[in-house]
């Protein structure tokens, strides 16, 4: 009873509590960012193995309205941008925004790449470089490395090539603004479909990837699932980010707020080689150029940039990865990205998504993959929501339990019922009745 009231409640119409959460999430967000410092550049030109240092956490709060909300096709779907909007929280950061961080020289290595096959902008870069002392490794703020700076290696070149941007950030050009146009589908015909990307910036499918399957754009945005969720099912997620589609499957049962849920988690086969997972043949870029289980290359969506993706520490990659940098420390409890749903509702009770942003390092003897920085976006189910849900959970064990209050409450009175009857009186009979049948 409780399970079909939910799935046709939990669409997204104006009016119910599903649209409102999903256009104005109450919950707090927060984005912790976590640079990882090179202690050795020198040695590392010498061939030696790089040695970082975790440093962070630097804290924004996140804010990711749905805006420009457009109800399409009969309620069916609806179109929006979301909005996200980063606030940096001093009091829960380890440092200001100021605080430096040597790493590597990105957009020097984009171009160097970019280029590579140009003799004379190649030269370009080698003579500027070369004049201005400007090296593979480069420190820089905390808010340059995030927001953006301009690179004077970048501004040169756009004197040669006017359409390159002279500012590099990894998130440059990020806050305040979204990553385009989503098509959703409300759920109104099947609840399955509650808040499922239907095509994203207009198309229904990326170009990156050498396969239609690894193309493809599967799942939520992450922030909503839709309602009755079982243990055997397979979540999909689509990640701007990433440029993919991820997938997540059931681990265990939590509690978040006294509220149950399912966790959720990405195994291992998401990022996991062709060997290991030939449908994943496809994220090797270009064709047949596979780096290894546990990373993604996204350069082909990154405008060149030699991005590789992975999880924290390297968490469940190949252990080269981890061998090739001193400071890796992958631990399942820091570094796994998990998801707790509850599962009447769909509602995420707790969210800890986790990545880390590696730089492809291919210059003469060297080639390593160097950690960049790793964040984790984590939520926390707001108490108002909480006290919500605590009273579905109330009324759903209510509700699921009537059956067998019924068997228990028959089960008791079919009991009184016998007693009252073996406690009745027996009539004590006539005396001729009471009279023996043989006398002696």
């Amino acid at each position: 009873m409780k399970k079909i009231f939910m799935t046709k409640e939990v669409v997204l119409r104006n009016g119910t509590e599903a649209f409102e959460a999903w256009e104005e999430p109450p919950a707090p967000i927060y984005m912790q960012f976590y640079f990882f410092n090179l202690t050795n550049p020198l040695e590392v030109m010498d061939g030696e193995r790089p040695a970082v240092v975790e440093k962070g956490p630097y804290t924004y709060r996140e804010y990711r309205p749905m805006e420009q909300v457009n109800f399409q096709d009969n309620g069916t779907k609806v179109a929006a941008v979301n909005t996200k909007t980063y606030i940096f929280e001093r009091n829960m950061s380890r440092g200001p925004e100021s605080d430096l961080i040597r790493t590597a020289n990105v957009p020097a290595m984009t171009v160097m790449k970019m280029f590579e096959y140009d003799p004379i902008l190649a030269s370009f870069i080698n003579a500027y470089m070369r004049s201005t002392g400007e090296g593979l490794f480069t420190t820089r703020t905390v808010g340059e490395l995030l927001w953006g700076y301009e690179d004077g290696l970048l501004k040169a070149l756009k004197k040669l090539k006017p359409d390159l941007d002279d500012f590099f950030g990894l998130f440059y050009k990020n806050n305040a603004s979204n990553d385009g146009e989503y098509i959703f589908f409300t759920g109104q015909q099947n609840y399955k479909d509650f808040a499922r990307v239907d095509t994203w910036n207009t198309k229904s499918s990326l170009n990156w990837w050498t396969s239609d399957q690894c193309n493809m754009i599967n799942g939520t945005n992450g922030a909503f699932f839709h309602p009755v969720i079982t243990t055997n099912e397979t979540l999909s997620i689509f990640s701007s980010d990433l440029c993919r589609s991820i997938y997540a499957l059931y681990e265990e049962d939590v509690t978040v707020k006294a509220i149950p849920g399912y966790r959720f988690i990405p195994p291992s086969e998401v990022f996991a080689n062709r060997t290991l997972n030939p449908a994943n043949a496809g994220f090797c870029v270009p064709a047949g150029n596979c780096l290894g289980s546990g990373v993604l290359n996204v350069s082909a969506c990154k405008q060149g940039a030699p991005i590789i993706m992975s999880s924290p520490h390297f968490y469940e990659a190949d252990e080269k990865f981890v061998k090739d940098v001193f400071g890796m420390r992958p631990d399942k409890l820091m570094h796994q990205t998990a998801i707790d749903i509850h599962p009447l509702t769909g509602i995420v009770l707790q969210l800890a998504n986790r990545i880390q942003i590696n730089a492809y390092v291919c210059f003469v003897f060297l080639t390593m993959t160097l950690p960049f920085l790793l964040l984790c976006q984590s939520v926390v189910i707001d108490d108002a929501s909480a006290k919500k849900l605590q009273t579905i959970v109330v009324k759903q064990n209510v509700v699921e339990n009537i059956p067998f209050m019924l068997i228990g409450l028959a089960i008791l009175m079919g009991g009184a019922f016998m007693l009252l009857m073996c406690r009745q009186k027996v009539p004590e009979g006539t005396s001729a009745e009471r009279t023996p049948l043989l006398s002696s």
